[in-house]
């Protein structure tokens, strides 16, 4: 459970910097720029820690599918980004290949 909680703290920031990238206005405003770097370098961080408790396949695509699932609805719900039926079948794909590659079991611990 740790390595999920590690991932989950990875994912949110991974977030919160993706979001504070559309309000840097490409870096042009300070604090957003600043969320950005320190938002990514924390994602970054807490990923590699993860990866003390898990397969580096399952981390990185439950980071990046969940991430960019995240990231598209944020986009949607904040922004008015257009949600298609193509984005959803694509969102639909993401989340079945993570459940994919998690069928193998628990995922490996490399400590």
């Amino acid at each position: 459970m740790k390595g999920f909680a590690l991932l989950s703290v990875a994912i949110i920031t991974e977030i919160i910097a993706t979001l504070a990238l559309k309000f840097s206005n490409g870096f042009t405003v300070l604090v957003p720029s600043l969320v950005v770097i320190a938002g990514y370098l924390t994602a970054f961080y807490f990923l590699s820690l993860t990866l003390r408790h898990m397969a580096l396949s399952v981390a990185y695509a439950i980071w990046s599918g969940v991430g960019t699932a995240a990231t598209v609805i944020t986009g949607v719900v904040l922004f008015n980004d257009p949600f298609t039926v193509t984005i959803a079948l694509g969102l639909l794909l993401i989340i079945l290949g993570v459940i994919l590659l998690n069928q193998d079991g628990p995922p490996a611990s490399t400590s």
